[in-house]
């Protein structure tokens, strides 16, 4: 029987529960208990009502064995048609793979040992008319799905959730990260905080926005590429510690370690600075860690890292001498485009820093794989860090690499008005988009002065993938970015 032949079986047998006068999607169910608390129980003579999708079923003659799932477990359920009625019995002989009902009964073991409910109540409460791709069973009866069609399961994660273990405990995994990550903020003074989305300019990273248009105001508005310059203004109003979890868009690459929509973590704290921030980094790692069950090391992408602190920590432009075997900050622009080119580094500009910065990314950051701290920036490509004391053009600035992967960002932060104006004016005139536009209300703030302060912005998807050992960011997005399905 093919799919269609079986959805056609299904939306028969809707139809006959309907002409039964059963209501397949009923308006409410009974309360349940947890599966796992019942199986904490253990035996039980008094009846017990649990509810689930059922995930496998076994007929011998006039008794069924079936497992019930959900979000917290399976249990394995006993159908007898002696111990049901002909009603009852009659439904479940109406059930498929995939329906979610409730049972009640009494729990007991099998010869076996399997801990099971005797099921004396069957109520249905959804009816599945599509087939599950399970295509594999264990010993004990539970299914799991083999498919290969990863952008199926990214593009369907209600089908993935069901029938991919790894995936379901990934995401759960996920959930007990960012909780870790409030709970550590929330304990140290932090106040949580909500910035907008949508935004008459952007700024405080250098990417691609998304942009819109505001009809009523009939005015162009930008979906936020950062936080920053929002969190910083509550730094001015007096509010030291602040942090917010949220989603960033920029409008730039797909690929295994980027999404256009991503989840960043950015924490600003008053009187700190960037050494301040890491140690808060390396203890927020920590705390994620703890959460996710890895303890002190975690297995990434088949080597182990340690999550242990201290980081390691290694200056940006020594590491990049020493990996790349020349002075590359004393080239020519132009000579360090040809190098680029011979690379085969994509890189599309001429501007020195940011060409350094493609290629301490090729020399470097591939080989940092245990957590490390790269230090000390050119200011070119940090202006809104403060200048390194005695260290002209060199601000107090910090990244985190784990894996090759960026993990965090961090400055001791910028807060001369007159300063971060003339570097403001800069990039704008650069900026094609943002031509013209600086934030005026954020040099307001800091024209009333706001506290020396250091800051961190964390990729929470980054730290999810290595923390779960995901092979791809969209494997810790519930819902990522596809290419438009074409049917």
């Amino acid at each position: 029987m093919d799919l269609n032949d079986q959805m056609e079986a299904r939306l028969g047998k809707l139809a006959a529960l309907r002409e039964k006068g059963i209501d397949p999607y009923p308006p409410r169910a009974l309360r349940v208990e947890p599966i796992p608390a019942v199986i904490d129980a253990g035996e039980s003579d008094a009846p017990v009502r649990i509810a689930g999708r059922m995930r496998s079923r076994r007929e011998h003659g006039k008794t069924v064995f079936a497992h019930l799932w959900g979000q917290e477990g399976s249990i394995q359920v006993y159908f007898r048609r002696d111990d049901m009625g002909e009603d009852l019995w009659g439904l479940q002989s109406m059930l498929d793979l995939g329906d979610i009902v409730t049972v009640e009964g009494p729990v007991f073991r099998t010869r076996t040992g399997e801990l099971t409910i005797a099921v004396r109540d069957l109520r249905l409460l959804s009816k599945s008319v599509r087939i599950l791709p399970v295509v594999k069973t264990d010993s004990s009866g539970n299914t799991w799905d083999a498919v290969s069609d990863t952008e199926f399961m990214y593009r369907h994660r209600c089908v993935d959730l069901v029938v991919n273990p790894l995936s379901r405990a990934r995401l759960q995994a996920r959930s007990r990260i960012v909780s870790s990550l409030r709970a550590y903020l929330d304990g140290n003074g932090f106040i949580e905080v909500e910035t907008p989305v949508l935004q008459p300019i952007y700024g405080g990273a250098s990417a691609e926005p998304f942009v819109t248009h505001y009809n009523e105001l009939e005015d162009r508005a930008y979906l936020r590429i950062a936080t920053e310059l929002y969190l910083k203004r509550l730094l001015v109003g007096g509010l030291d510690r602040v942090y917010e979890i949220g989603k960033d868009f920029r409008n730039e690459g797909v690929d295994r370690t980027h999404s256009p929509e991503f989840t960043q973590l950015e924490i600003y704290e008053a009187y700190s600075d960037y050494e301040g921030m890491m140690r808060r980094c390396e203890e927020m790692v920590v705390s994620a860690g703890e959460a996710a069950g890895a303890g002190g090391t975690v297995l990434f992408r088949g080597r182990e890292i340690s999550i242990r602190p201290p980081f390691e920590r290694i200056g940006y432009v020594e590491s990049l001498r020493n990996a790349s075997g020349e002075d590359l900050f004393s080239w020519d622009p132009r000579d360090l485009r040809r190098l680029c080119d011979r690379l085969e580094i994509a890189s599309g500009v001429v501007d020195r820093e940011v060409l350094l910065d493609k290629l301490f990314d090729h020399y470097v950051t591939e080989g940092l794989y245990q957590p490390t701290f790269v230090l000390d920036y050119p200011q070119l490509i940090s202006p809104l860090a403060k200048q390194k004391p005695g260290e002209p053009g060199i601000t107090e600035r910090f990244e985190v690499f784990v894996a090759g992967l960026e993990l965090a960002n961090s400055f001791s932060e910028q807060n001369d008005p007159l300063f971060q104006r003339r570097v403001l004016d800069e990039q704008a005139r650069n900026s094609g988009l943002h031509s013209g536009q600086v934030d005026e209300d954020f040099l307001f703030a800091l024209e009333l002065g706001m506290p020396p302060a250091g800051g961190l912005g964390m990729g929470v998807d980054r730290l999810c993938m290595i923390l779960t050992d995901a092979p791809s960011i969209r494997d810790v997005i519930l819902f990522p970015h596809l290419r438009r399905h074409k049917p």
